[in-house]
């Protein structure tokens, strides 16, 4: 059915669509046509399968459109960067704050930070239940926020336009997951 459905279906969906989106519209159709291939009427597969490629694309513009929408709703929004200053000494007091906190609770947020693990992760890593980490990890962003004492926006912790989160997980990155004068086995560098 594929060899008899794919040149018509591609001549179709590259009439409507650029070829570099054209190849992932054939290939969701396909799928779809895969995954119900029950469904197709063996007397009209070509244009059961052109129906599904018109919604394919229809999904697919969809898509174009929400993207344009949140790429003009953000840049709607105006930018109020924080003078370095502030940022330097916000990003200061946020190493001050982690190298305070527990190692199991700088360890969790490490990993949640740096590496982009999700609790379920970080728990196996750690070797304690998921709920404890996500417990722990609200419990020390919920800390360092209240520290570090952002403006509060419609419900959401900012710092420097971000929310809290996204905010704490760039700054740490930034540091490459370790703190300043500390070296990379978690010993303090001798200054």
């Amino acid at each position: 059915m594929a060899a008899e459905v794919y040149e018509p279906l591609q001549r179709y969906v590259r009439r409507r669509i650029d070829a570099a989106a054209a190849d992932d519209v054939v290939s969701d159709t396909l799928l779809v046509c895969w995954r119900r291939l029950d469904d197709i009427p063996e007397d009209a597969g070509l244009p059961w399968t052109l129906g599904v490629a018109r919604r394919c694309l229809a999904n697919d513009r969809r898509g174009e459109r929400r993207q344009a929408n949140v790429g003009h709703r953000l840049a709607a929004q105006p930018i109020v960067p924080p003078g370095a200053a502030d940022e330097t000494d916000l990003v200061a007091e946020l190493h001050t704050a982690l190298a305070e906190l527990p190692d199991t609770d700088r360890e969790i947020v490490l990993l949640w930070a740096w590496e982009g693990l999700p609790p379920r992760d970080i728990a196996v890593a750690m070797g304690l239940s998921a709920n404890a980490v996500s417990i722990r990890l609200h419990r020390v962003k919920q800390r360092l926020a209240e520290r570090l004492g952002p403006s509060r926006d419609a419900g959401f912790v900012v710092v420097g336009g971000h929310t809290f989160d996204r905010w704490l997980r760039r700054q740490i990155r930034r540091t490459g997951g370790h703190l300043p004068g500390e070296r990379i086995d978690g010993r303090k560098e001798d200054r």
